[in-house]
């Protein structure tokens, strides 16, 4: 299932969270489902069991806010080669990276902060709210979840590496080391 393909009463959780990378934030703000354990669900869920499980909910309504705020992502995603061109073009731009401290020690976009607590009192004390900076991670799916965090703390130009540093390696610096996590 890819992102431009509609959902239905019957489509799956996995199926959703697969072609919706954002979808278990906006179903967790909105529904407040699948945040914890006690509010999870299934991948073999359909929509449709999920919204009578959680007192009947409107499926349609759930379908078009997963579809909205997927259209809202669309719009905080940079592609490679154009971070690529805004990067050489300010050189000081903020890459904020946030993998795992043994990811980012491994293989890592030149110049790029990783995420910590430190990091992350920086961030929010100190980087000018109007200002572009971009976060990336391994495949772009936790760094949409990121970048929402710090908008909703008034940043204002926070965008996300669409496909992380995987599709970096692939488009923008090949002899970059790829890897799987499994």
């Amino acid at each position: 299932m890819t992102s431009t393909t509609n959902l239905n009463p019957q489509t799956t959780l996995r199926d959703v969270l697969a072609a919706y990378l954002g979808a278990q934030r906006a179903l967790f703000k909105r529904y407040h489902i699948g945040g914890c354990s006690s509010c999870a669900f299934q991948p073999d869920e359909t929509l449709e069991q999920l919204c009578a499980r959680n007192g009947g909910l409107d499926v349609v309504e759930m379908i078009e806010h997963i579809q909205t705020s997927h259209e809202q992502d669309e719009k905080i995603l940079i592609v490679p080669k154009e971070l690529a061109r805004l990067r050489a073009e300010n050189p000081s731009l903020h890459l904020l990276d946030v993998r795992t401290r043994e990811e980012h020690e491994a293989v890592r976009i030149e110049g790029s902060v990783l995420m910590s607590q430190t990091t992350m009192q920086e961030v929010l004390g100190k980087w000018p709210r109007e200002e572009l900076f971009v976060i990336y991670d391994h495949e772009g799916k936790r760094a949409l979840d990121a970048a929402a965090y710090f908008a909703g703390h008034g940043f204002q130009n926070v965008r996300c590496l669409r496909g992380g540093i995987d599709a970096w390696s692939q488009e923008v610096e090949p002899e970059l080391p790829r890897y799987n996590l499994g």
